[in-house]
């Protein structure tokens, strides 16, 4: 049995505060009355009033949703496909290559896959904007999709699917009906994921935007260049609020079809 020392207690009070406490001075210096972002002059919500009135972050949060709702469904859509392949499709001419393919974006820095993304956008003629940069998002956040669904699909019992079609049921209906509903909850959290990714890219949004397609990201790295002011803080703090909101909504979604996926199965075993 694990002892917690001193020695323990205090590297784990260190990491986290390490990791959490700038999250925790921006959250609370957001509120701040003060135009100082480091000196506190009472409590105040003005800085996400004042956000209201400022159209060039608004669009650019607009922005910055619409990419990353689409990216991620796409990147959904090709990951789980991509994890379906890998896994149920063990033989076939140039697997090597399309598995490094899919797990490339993972060790690619965010600076070549942006790069190589320009100039393939300016070899076809495709404009740069709104478009470019939920092409590259999709591109980036696949591979997770395909990690996050491919580990679902490793552990999955075969036998039901096995079952259906002997009952009948075609290839894509089996998957509809009987694969897709129990690794919804990989699939789901492969979405978060991909738009948590989405939201938080800078790098390769900056090498694929065009005009008026500016990320909120983008929009934020410009204005701290010149000074961080409470406003920018009201606005990560909506970022953050947003994220964890997603995360917590994800873990109890996830929990509860993975305890009625249970329930099911002890269910049927005990009619068995």
């Amino acid at each position: 049995m694990l002892r917690w020392t001193r020695f323990n207690i205090i590297s784990v009070v260190l990491g986290f505060a390490f990791l959490y406490l700038p999250i925790v001075l921006l959250v609370v210096f957001s509120f701040n009355e003060s135009k100082l972002v480091t000196v506190w002059g009472g409590f105040s919500t003005k800085w996400y009033v004042s956000l209201l009135s400022n159209q060039a972050l608004l669009d650019a949060a607009w922005v910055t949703i619409r990419v990353g709702l689409l990216s991620a469904t796409f990147a959904t859509i090709l990951g789980t496909m991509a994890a379906l392949t890998l896994v149920r499709y063990t033989r076939f001419r140039g697997r090597m290559l399309f598995s490094g393919m899919v797990y490339a974006p993972l060790v690619m820095p965010d600076v070549i896959t942006g790069l190589s993304l320009l100039l393939l956008f300016v070899a076809i003629g495709l404009d740069r904007g709104f478009w470019t940069i939920t092409l590259a998002h999709t591109t980036l956040t696949m591979c997770f999709v395909a990690v996050v669904v491919q580990s679902r699909l490793l552990s999955f019992d075969q036998s039901i699917e096995e079952a259906a079609q002997d009952l009948g049921a075609p290839p894509v209906r089996t998957f509809f009906e009987i694969t897709l509903p129990i690794i919804s909850p990989a699939v789901f959290s492969g979405w978060i994921l991909a738009f948590t990714l989405s939201l938080d890219d800078l790098v390769i949004a900056s090498f694929t935007s065009g005009p008026g397609a500016t990320t909120l990201p983008m929009k934020i790295y410009s204005q701290v260049r010149l000074g961080v002011t409470p406003e920018i803080n009201a606005v990560c703090t909506i970022l953050i609020a947003i994220v964890t909101i997603g995360v917590i909504c994800a873990s109890i979604i996830t929990k509860r079809r993975e305890l009625q996926r249970e329930r099911d199965e002890r269910a049927a075993a005990a009619t068995a």
